[in-house]
Formats: C-alpha cells, sequence, structure tokens
C-alpha cells in the first residue's frame, strides 16, 4: 500500500535524506579523485596514486589535511556573512536532488506487533525520492540560483578586491547561463505536460528518451549547468590566473572545503538532473521482467551509469578546453545559448499545439 499517514511519510522522507546526503557527501570525496585521475589519464600521467591502493584513500588523507588546516579571517572581513557564506553555497546543492526519483518504486515489507497472535508484514510501496513534488522542476531551478548568493557574499565579506571582482563575476554569468538553462526544460515540460520529474521519467518509459527530439534543449541545459557550477571553460569566478583565486581567495580549512564541495556535489545534482530529463532517468533493460527489488538495483545502476558518464564528460571538457575570456563568455550566453534556447521552446511549443499526442 501506499504511505498515507504523516508518520509514514516524515519517517520515509527522514530515512532518504539520510541516505542522499551521505550519498552525495561521499560521491563529493572521490568526485576528487576521479578528476584527477580522468585528467591524469588525459595528459598521459599518473595521478594520485600513493595513499591507498591506486590513491584510493587520497580523498581521505585531503579531508584531514583542511580540516586540520589553520582557518584565518581578514580583519576588515564582515566576521558574519564571511563565516555563512560557504554555508549558503553549499545547502542548495546538498538539497537539489530531493524531488528526483533514482529507481522505480521500492515494496517494502515491515512486520508488526512480533510475537502476537495475530502479527502480520505490512508492505508499503516506497518511491526512490525524497519527495515528489508536481513542480519538481521549478523547485530545482529555484533552489540552484540560491548558491550564487554564497559566491556573492564570500567576494563581498573578505574585503579583498580580487575577491569581491571574482563575486561580482560570478553574478554576471550565473545571472546569464540561468535564463538559458531555464529554457532549456522548457520543452521537455511542453511535451509531457508536467514539472513532476516521475512524471517526466514515466513519459520516457511509455514513449521514448526525450533526447531524441530535444538534442538542441539537451545541448543547452549541458553548457549551461557548465557555467551554473562555474566549470572550465566557464570558471569565470575563479579565473585564477586574474584574480588570484577569485571569490575564495581569502577562505582555508574547512570553510575553503565547503566551496569546492559544493561545485563537485553539484556537478553530480545536474547530471543527475540531466538524466532524468533526457536520458530516461533511472530507465534501462529488464526492468519490467525481473522482481521489484531487483528492479530498483537495476533502476539505480542505469542511474549510476548514466550520471558517471555526463561527469567524466566534464571532466573531459575541463582538461582539453582552454577558457574563454570574459567578453566571450557574455557574448556566448547572450548571443548564441539565449537565442537557441528561446528558438527550442518556440519550435517545440509549436510542434505540441500541431502534433499533440502524435509527438507520443
Amino acid at each position: 500500500m501506499e504511505l498515507q499517514t504523516f508518520a509514514e511519510v516524515a519517517i520515509a522522507a527522514a530515512v532518504k535524506s539520510v541516505i542522499l546526503v551521505a550519498v552525495l557527501l561521499t560521491s563529493f570525496a572521490y568526485m576528487t579523485l576521479l578528476e584527477r585521475k580522468v585528467m591524469a589519464f588525459l595528459q598521459v600521467r599518473l595521478g594520485p596514486n600513493r595513499v591507498g591502493p591506486g590513491g584510493f584513500f587520497q580523498p581521505v588523507a585531503d579531508g584531514l589535511k583542511l580540516f586540520f588546516k589553520e582557518e584565518l579571517i581578514p580583519a576588515e572581513a564582515d566576521r558574519i556573512m564571511f563565516v555563512l557564506a560557504p554555508a549558503i553555497t553549499v545547502i542548495p546543492a546538498l538539497i537539489i536532488l530531493a524531488v528526483v526519483p533514482f529507481g522505480p518504486p521500492l515494496n517494502v515489507c515491515i512486520p508488526t506487533a512480533i510475537g502476537q497472535p495475530d502479527w502480520k508484514w505490512v508492505c508499503y510501496n516506497v518511491p526512490l525520492a525524497v519527495a515528489d513534488l508536481n513542480v519538481g522542476m521549478l523547485y530545482i531551478l529555484s533552489v540552484a540560483s540560491i548558491a550564487v548568493y554564497g559566491i556573492v557574499l564570500a567576494g563581498w565579506s573578505s574585503a579583498n578586491k580580487y575577491a569581491t571582482m571574482g563575486g561580482i563575476r560570478s553574478t554576471a554569468q550565473m545571472v546569464s547561463y540561468e535564463i538559458a538553462l531555464g529554457l532549456s526544460v522548457v520543452g521537455p515540460t511542453l511535451m509531457v505536460g508536467s514539472l513532476s520529474l516521475r512524471e517526466i521519467t514515466q513519459w520516457q518509459a511509455d514513449h521514448y528518451w526525450l533526447v531524441l527530439t530535444q538534442p538542441i534543449g539537451a545541448i543547452i541545459y549541458f553548457l549551461a549547468t557548465l557555467a551554473e557550477v562555474n566549470r572550465a571553460p566557464f570558471d569565470m569566478p575563479e579565473a585564477e590566473q586574474e584574480l588570484t583565486a577569485g571569490y575564495h581567495t581569502e577562505y582555508s580549512g574547512m570553510k575553503f572545503a565547503l566551496f569546492f564541495m559544493a561545485e563537485y556535489i553539484k556537478m553530480v545534482a545536474v547530471s543527475a538532473v540531466g538524466v532524468t530529463l533526457f536520458f530516461g532517468g533511472y530507465l534501462g533493460p529488464f526492468l519490467d521482467v525481473v522482481p521489484n527489488w531487483m528492479a530498483a538495483i537495476l533502476g539505480l545502476l542505469y542511474f549510476f551509469i548514466k550520471t558517471f558518464v555526463l561527469l567524466v564528460v566534464m571532466i573531459w571538457i575541463r582538461g582539453t578546453l582552454p577558457r574563454f575570456r570574459y567578453d566571450q563568455l557574455m557574448r556566448f550566453g547572450w548571443k548564441v545559448m539565449l537565442p537557441l534556447a528561446l528558438a527550442n521552446v518556440a519550435v517545440t511549443a509549436v510542434a505540441v499545439v500541431l502534433f499533440g499526442g502524435r509527438l507520443g
């Protein structure tokens, strides 16, 4: 049966939230290792190989180093904002995936009143998502836009002109590319007729992956998310050759780590959302013919593989393309990405009106 009472829904959401946060924190640690290994492969070098077998414990060593590193706050800094900025940046990254379905619903059976003459098993149909919002896509766009405040406040509160410039750049960049990012997801939602990621996934199960009819939207989404998470070639807010280290110049220790935690977790988050929107989410072969528990495992595996591929592509791009100049970055966002995104929305809307259900 479905989860019905408030207590049942709250307990399920709490358990899934703890698991999701634990997975994201672990993924952050080993994303740093993956990036260094993939870039070492691309550049024909070894990468981390000293700490643990194959460098497997390198993230643990990095975490311990940052945990014990001395933290300094500039004398002229706004202390409250300086401390809050990393948290404002990382919290949205941790909660953005709350509405993403990672697999098909799982049947969970628990015993009631064991030892009593009338005890029995009660089975619940538990969705593999923290929450199923009918405006899930709107939630994701809203939460993702909050992180820019943390970056801006970090630069401004540091009382450092390089950090302030990095914060200002981040504002201009993210505002510019968030418009194209928001428009890129309009096409899939128009075709499905829903903002719920569960319904978008189900539509693709009944028809086809949306990347087949929304290739332009998928490309715009991917490029805009590179800018959204400050990844090369769009990492203007950092731009160490020009701004020392950008908005986090004055940060050290765990505060510094929180900014990079936000970047890597958002890489995972935007890849997971892209997989759900355009590549069928957890869908794959044999989900319909295996038992429920095996379908859940397969769905999680398919979702992981698709997300992993997008993450490797992000790292590949960083290892091969040079950084854009600031004027090139803004010109590309406003004169290329935005018109293409608007054209894609217009063509999709006309196709939906003219052909309706025949698109499926």
